[in-house]
Parts: structure tokens; sequence; C-alpha cells
């Protein structure tokens, strides 16, 4: 039914949500003005695209494999409902599945796909798992004892993809937020760049096909860039309507970088006031034109966008309709309109993170 471990081209269908706030993982030092970069006009004038709605569509990594537009994130999803969930993703027709060491539920998510795998009689080829090092494990010699831990907890012998979480390096330890006595987290002043020949060491090892960014703002993207002998692949950042993060996408497209985005509903559950797309008239309008969910519509505007999407969700009712959005397309007019209408701010600002020298908000993108 599906191609090798790179070519995931062409994931058959079978026909056919919104999370809280990440306040202490999802979601440098000094701003620094962009130097002759003028993002693309494309984001609002890209063609209609022809479609099925039995296809999945991928975005091709730079290094030939290819990773599907639709994952199911996992962040949240205790062990009582890991199982479920993930059952319910691949029988909608999901091969992509978004982890996180932080999020503290590898072991539920190894075991449901270990068993639904063996069930469904699906090959390990055949799907594609994202995991993240953690902040406490950025120096040299902690990032494979972090692939591994990783491994072993979702029962696999290799990741698809991992992302260093954020750029901000904390002391090594058990305690995911070591803090001072007087609160403030303990920093670690590991460079990136030696987190990142680490990370170049795993793929050599065979411990993961493809390697990324995420939380990463332009200067350290170029920075990766300038000292890398693989480059990174993807950058997963916060990205939904209230915050297109515009000029990021499109200067990590223009680096080749595939871009996923977290959040993609905007995660309203966590900041209860705060202006919610999947109820403003800009976006439920357009559902009703489509018979679509607000929610769809505005995961079809990333996808347009040629960014990948993670929504989170436990229920298999939002699981099947978070994937069910490749039979319609939005007009270059109301992509525009999405992309505009929103109040232009992040939600996961992590400023406990803003002790550290290489806080990634500093900077304009």
């Amino acid at each position: 039914m599906y191609g090798n471990a790179g070519d995931l081209s062409m994931v058959k269908l079978p026909g056919g949500a919104q999370d809280p706030a990440l306040e202490h993982a999802h979601a440098g030092c000094s701003a620094r003005e962009p130097q002759n970069f003028t993002p693309p006009s494309s984001l609002y004038v890209q063609p209609i695209p022809t479609f099925s709605a039995r296809v999945m569509e991928t975005v091709k990594f730079p290094d030939g494999r290819s990773i599907p537009k639709v994952g199911l994130g996992t962040w949240k999803a205790g062990p009582g409902e890991m199982m479920e969930a993930v059952k319910a993703a691949l029988e909608a027709g999901y091969r992509h599945f978004d982890s996180a060491y932080c999020y503290g539920n590898q072991k539920a998510l190894g075991e449901a796909l270990e068993e639904c795998l063996k069930t469904m009689k699906i090959e390990r080829k055949d799907i594609f798992v994202t995991a993240k090092v953690w902040c406490t494990y950025l120096r040299p010699d902690e990032v494979r004892k972090a692939c591994e831990m990783e491994l072993a907890d979702l029962r696999l012998s290799y990741l698809d993809l991992y992302l260093i979480h954020w750029p901000i390096s904390l002391k090594p330890g058990d305690d995911m937020w070591p803090k001072s006595e007087d609160g403030t987290l303990i920093v670690d002043k590991t460079p990136l760049v030696d987190t990142w020949k680490a990370m170049e060491r795993l793929v050599d090892d065979g411990l993961v096909k493809s390697i990324g960014l995420s939380n990463f703002n332009r200067r350290q993207i170029d920075e990766i860039f300038e000292n890398s002998r693989i480059k990174p692949v993807n950058l997963q950042v916060e990205i939904h309507a209230n915050f297109p993060n515009t000029k990021l996408v499109d200067y990590a497209h223009s680096k080749g970088l595939t871009v996923t985005a977290y959040s993609p509903l905007g995660s309203p559950a966590a900041s209860p006031g705060r202006t919610n797309p999947l109820t403003e008239p800009w976006v439920t309008e357009i559902a009703k034109k489509y018979g679509k969910t607000p929610a769809q519509v505005l995961l079809r505007w990333l996808v347009q966008r040629n960014i990948i999407v993670v929504p989170k969700s436990v229920t298999p009712s939002r699981i099947a309709e978070n994937i069910n959005i490749f039979d319609f397309a939005l007009t270059p007019e109301e992509m525009k309109t999405i992309s505009t209408s929103g109040i232009n701010e992040r939600q996961f600002k992590l400023l406990c993170f803003k002790v550290h020298p290489e806080y990634p908000f500093n900077d304009e993108f």
C-alpha cells in the first residue's frame, strides 16, 4: 500500500481540536535587523491545486525523504487515551506521529504504535515518527543518551525525524526544569553548533533518518546552516491564524527547510478571552461555503502554504476530521483573509527562557 520509508508520497485514505497551551515546551539574546530579505508574494497567489479526497499530500525533505502533511500531535494525550487515539488515527489514514520527550507520554505512544501496527498489519517503514531532544540533553555527550531513551520508550529502532526542541540549553539532569533558589531556570551554555554536530552523528549511526530544528529564529537557523555537515530538513514552530509567522516561514522555505506548524488551530483553550479563529466570521463563513468545519479551513490554509500540521486530538471524530482537508482548496483571496485577520501575536512566549542568551523571540523573526 505504501512505498519505502523515504517515499510516502501517495498515502491512501479510507475516506473521510483543538489543544490547550503547551506552556512548558511548545510551543538569541540580541535583536538583529533582517538584511536584504523580502518575503515572497507567493503566499497569497499559489494556484488552486488539483486533488483527490483520498490522497494524502506530502512534503519532500532536502535529503529526498518525504513527510505526510498531516500528523497526529500527541501532547497531553494520557496513557489511557493514547491507544484509542493512535488506532483512530491509523484507521483514518494518518501515518505521521509527532512526539517529544517532554510530553511525558512516549511510552504510551510506543505501546500503542507497536500494538496497532501489529494488529493492523502496517509495517514500520510506512509510518513517520518525529521526536525532540529536550533542553537538558543538549550537551554533545547527552544527545545520544536522550535519543536512545526516546527510542526505547517508543519501541523503535530509528526515528524518522529528530528535532532540537528549543535552542535553550539547561542544566543536565533528571529535572526537566532545573531551578535555582530564586526560582529562575539554571541555564547551560552549550553552543548550538556543538549540539548539532552530535545530532549529525545520530544520522551517521542510523539512529535517526533526518534531523531538524524547533523554535529557532533566523539567526540561529543561519548559524546551524553555516556550521553543518548534514543540513536540517525541518523547522517546527508556532503557526496559526492568530500568528501566521509569515517572515520566518518564508525565510525557512527560502533555505530549503520544510516547515511544521504546532498548535495549528491556535490553542484557544490556553488563553480564555483571546480571539479564537475557530469562532471568527472570517473563518466560519469560509467553512460554511465549503461545507467544512472551521478547524478544517484553518488546517487547509496551512497545508496550502506548504506547511505540515500536527493537530492534537484524542477524539476519533476530530482525528478523522482533521485529516479530511484534501478535497477542497481556498482561493487566493481566502488565503489572504485568514493570513491578515487575526491578532498576529505569538501564543507561546515561554518567558521563563528569557534568562538564556539564546532566547529565540528577542529577534524580529
